[in-house]
């Protein structure tokens, strides 16, 4: 009810009380008139409910960001995948899946990515409308570099493995069981800002089809977000030209997006997999790389432990630090892709440089 109907409505119960008051002597009419004028109190203060706007859940963490950017000021998407949980190794609540099929929108990077969606999204209304980012027309897409120093494909045997028993679970790739001789897309397209200024001029659209009276807020928003896109692009650019071509490992190959569009040596990964620690074959390898290669930096992530890493730096000179792909510690909202990218340029500048 509007707040100017609330007001006349409690005007109204306060004139019929008034009214009546003479005729009311017993106590449980002083109990009632009292009960009612102060409903009335209530009704006359209370303020007009803000616009829900749609009802949007979003996958990760730096998707949701750009999302809550481009809905700010209609209303607030629901984040699936928060703190320090990996897309790689998530494990969904029935609560969960309940707000999937209560909602309006959902957004995720990939099939492939998000392998836990699968299920509950085969069993959502037809209401809910599912929005797949690596299938956007004007989205950048690499495939995932497999081989060589980015280990071979889902052949890491983990401990207690057995010989011709390969790893499938991996979360670029696909549902244990499939064929994973075609090359795969990687998933961690948000690393780009290019793909993050399609994501928010996108989903812009998706909402002005499902909430068309707030349109023109979420296309306002879009822009303004794909401008200040555009600014970020190009501090990054300069932050990090000095340290382009310098080579370093990261944990698990989520950087390829970052490597490419800002000149960076990404030079292999620890494991293909995080969901499986490497194996001690695979350890020793990477540490006589380590010993005939230029390779200044490895870098941990802090969904996975960091046990690996320690290992193969240990008794030599090469600097260890840490990268975020999905700014776990970083509070969600309109501002945390900038701030997640920021810090991404920081400590990769920083340990290349040899300033951590």
């Amino acid at each position: 009810m509007p707040i100017a109907a609330r007001r006349r409505v409690a005007g109204e119960i306060v004139r019929i009380m008034s009214q009546n008051d003479t005729r009311a002597g017993s106590t449980a009419s002083w109990w009632i008139r009292s009960s009612v004028m102060a409903l009335a109190a209530t009704l006359a203060g209370m303020q007009p409910l803000a616009a829900a706007g749609p009802d949007v859940v979003v996958t990760l963490k730096p998707v949701h960001s750009l999302v809550a950017a481009v809905m700010d000021g209609v209303g607030t998407p629901h984040l699936l995948i928060d703190g320090v949980a990996s897309p790689h190794t998530y494990a969904m609540k029935p609560s969960e899946v309940r707000r999937l099929n209560a909602s309006d929108v959902v957004i995720r990077v990939s099939a492939q990515l998000e392998v836990f969606l699968a299920k509950p999204l085969s069993l959502v209304g037809k209401r809910t409308r599912i929005v797949t980012l690596d299938g956007v027309p004007e989205m950048i897409l690499h495939k995932a570099r497999v081989g060589g120093d980015f280990e071979p494909h889902g052949h890491d045997h983990g401990p207690g493995k057995g010989k011709g028993k390969h790893n499938h679970s991996h979360g670029h790739a696909h549902e244990k069981g499939h064929n994973h001789d075609a090359a795969l897309t990687d998933g961690h397209l948000w690393l780009d800002p290019h793909n993050a200024r399609v994501i928010a001029l996108h989903v812009s659209e998706i909402l002005a089809a499902v909430s068309p009276a707030d349109a023109a807020r979420f296309r306002a928003n879009a822009k303004a977000v794909a401008e200040k896109l555009d600014a970020l692009d190009q501090a990054l650019k300069s932050q990090l030209s000095p340290v382009a071509g310098k080579p370093f490992l990261v944990f698990h190959d989520a950087y390829q997006y970052f490597d490419r569009r800002y000149g960076l040596a990404g030079a292999g990964s620890v494991t293909v997999n995080p969901e499986v620690p490497p194996s001690a074959r695979r350890l020793s390898q990477l540490r006589e790389r380590l010993s005939r290669t230029g390779i200044v930096c490895v870098f941990a992530e802090p969904q996975f432990a960091p046990r690996a890493v320690d290992t193969i730096i240990e008794g030599t000179t090469v600097r260890r630090a840490t990268l975020d792909p999905l700014g776990a510690a970083i509070g969600a909202g309109p501002d945390h892709y900038f701030e997640m990218m920021e810090n991404l340029a920081r400590d990769l500048r920083g340990c290349l440089a040899g300033s951590v």
